[in-house]
């Protein structure tokens, strides 16, 4: 389940229950295979895209491709909202972690 979710980062619309519709399984057998994780399957789906955005915001070959557009490839399409779970997630404004990344 990790390989789909890995795989379909950049859709806006991965979910649980896409994630469960593709392994044919109910949403709620999806969670009891992420509760021994001590993660959540929206909560693990966030931390990937995070680690994908911050990956490339530090990526000095990335570094003329706009802050929001490097959201959208991962599937974080509305800016202000990217913003906000990157700010909570990394602790600092993902333009402010790229300056910092790449000085």
């Amino acid at each position: 389940m990790t390989r789909f979710i890995d795989a379909n980062l950049a859709d806006p619309q991965l979910s649980p229950s896409t994630i469960a519709a593709a392994h044919f399984v109910s949403v709620r057998a999806l969670h009891q295979v992420f509760e021994g994780s001590g993660e959540t399957v929206s909560g693990e789906i966030r931390r990937r895209r995070i680690d994908r955005c911050r990956q490339d915001l530090a990526d000095a070959q990335q570094s003329q491709v706009p802050v929001a557009a490097i959201g959208a490839r991962w599937g974080l399409s509305d800016p202000a909202h990217f913003s906000r779970l990157f700010r909570s997630v990394v602790g600092s404004p993902p333009a402010a972690f790229r300056r910092g990344s790449l000085s």
